[in-house]
């Protein structure tokens, strides 16, 4: 689930990056692309260890068919992990994506200042994906956090193991709709298609 949150932030400064440059991209340097993949995945790994060395731990969620951090302990231990994994892993990461598209639509709209045209359609394009892509996000990962901070924080039993399936579901299914989103929002990959 993490990585899928970086990977998401990641992608998004990058689109940023790349649509805002005037210079024309490089399409035979992997360099940055590497960056980001390591980056993704150490930032990911930073965060899902720490309950292996003491700081938290995992356990079963829901119904007990899975495991993650250990929502139900109400310890300062514990408490602490929860807190820097909402900053670090969801509030960090969103603000990012909102950051990085909102920059990419002032540019899109500096450029298209045309009324009607390509510019105006691409602007459209680029501003329907950005909705889709934060819409997701959050009915993804919000209705999990808010679970998971319920459970940490709220009255013992607050939420069940049934309450608690459907957000972890939907959490762990953004990695099927991003592509999706992606791909078929993405002008230069539905071309392709």
């Amino acid at each position: 689930g993490i990585i899928s949150l970086i990977s998401l932030a990641v992608l998004s400064y990058e689109r940023c990056c790349t649509m805002t440059r005037t210079a024309e991209p490089d399409t035979t340097n992997y360099r940055k692309m590497w960056a980001g993949i390591i980056l993704s995945w150490t930032y990911s790994l930073l965060w899902t260890v720490p309950p292996l060395f003491g700081w938290s731990s995992y356990g079963p969620e829901g119904p007990g068919i899975t495991c993650s951090v250990n929502w139900h302990s109400k310890d300062a231990n514990n408490a602490s992990y929860i807190i820097c994994l909402f900053i670090f892993c969801l509030v960090i990461p969103f603000a990012i994506i909102v950051y990085s598209y909102g920059k990419l639509l002032c540019a899109i709209r500096q450029v298209s200042s045309i009324p009607k045209g390509p510019g105006r359609s691409r602007e459209q394009r680029v501003l329907l994906m950005v909705v889709v892509m934060v819409v997701c996000f959050l009915l993804c990962w919000l209705p999990y956090a808010a679970v998971a901070l319920m459970a940490t924080f709220g009255q013992p039993g607050l939420i069940g193991p049934a309450a608690s399936i459907i957000p972890a579901i939907l959490a762990k299914s953004s990695t099927v709709y991003n592509p999706i989103i992606y791909v078929f929002l993405n002008k230069q990959v539905s071309e392709v298609l």
